[in-house]
């Protein structure tokens, strides 16, 4: 129970127990519940999504979804993603671009990154909503699998890296495989393929994005620092998402 509350804990906003205090063992085994919090967060977001699609003019309801997409999460790994393009785009070598990435202040490539990430799932968004003329319900649903797909990324980028620093919090979440998770992904992908009007069979290569996306990105992670870090995970979770969304609208 403990490391499910990390999870939710690490993961989201949302209030896990006044007096929970995540310990070092918690934390190890919390990855094994993000697909759980991917589910849980997706369904917020669906429900909010479906509310400002039906009640909201378009434009305002689509800023306020992609700004929604990051609230729930602390835009936790929005800056994942900014740290690590500042720091795999400088053209430095492996330990200044850790340095780089651990920095807190955002470069303009961490800028760049968080303007394409706007722009694109507004774009996916609206694609949805006036071309392929796709109702709330549909659009709740395809957001569902969007936060679902990004947790399982996350996963398997657990899985196909090595932490990258000598030391640091996410060593806790790199070190131990989090094969518990595998039963728990696909439980949860068995639950989603009971709701045939939303998907049907011959698309269920969408739950192949997570694993496909994630070896490739760990790749480029262990040829420019030897590893994954926390940054490169939230950046493997978002672009996750981004190609979920693309999926539906390519």
């Amino acid at each position: 129970m403990k490391s499910l509350l990390a999870a939710f804990s690490m993961l989201t906003c949302i209030p896990v127990g006044k007096y929970f205090s995540a310990d070092e063992d918690s934390i190890r085994n919390a990855a094994c519940w993000f697909p759980f919090a991917g589910v849980l967060i997706g369904m917020i977001l669906g429900c909010f999504s479906w509310l400002i699609l039906r009640y909201i003019s378009l434009l305002p309801g689509l800023v306020l979804l992609v700004f929604l997409s990051e609230f729930l999460t602390k835009a936790f790994h929005l800056d994942g993603l900014a740290d690590t393009a500042d720091g795999f785009f400088s053209s430095r070598k492996r330990e200044r671009i850790l340095e780089i990435m651990h920095d807190s202040r955002v470069g303009t490539m961490g800028v760049l990154a968080m303007l394409f990430w706007g722009m694109i799932k507004f774009s996916a968004f609206a694609e949805l909503v006036v071309s392929r003329k796709a109702d709330p319900l549909t659009v709740a649903f395809i957001i569902f699998l969007m936060s679902f797909n990004g947790r399982c990324g996350m996963i398997f980028h657990l899985f196909f890296c090595r932490y990258a620093r000598e030391d640091g919090l996410g060593k806790l979440v790199f070190e131990k495989k989090p094969y518990l998770s595998l039963p728990v992904m696909i439980f949860c992908v068995f639950l989603i393929v009971l709701f045939p009007s939303f998907i049907t069979w011959n698309m269920l290569y969408i739950f192949l994005i997570p694993p496909v996306f994630a070896f490739f990105w760990s790749l480029w992670c262990r040829k420019m620092i030897g590893g994954g870090t926390g940054d490169t995970l939230g950046g493997c979770e978002e672009l996750t998402e981004i190609l979920t969304l693309l999926f539906f609208v390519c």
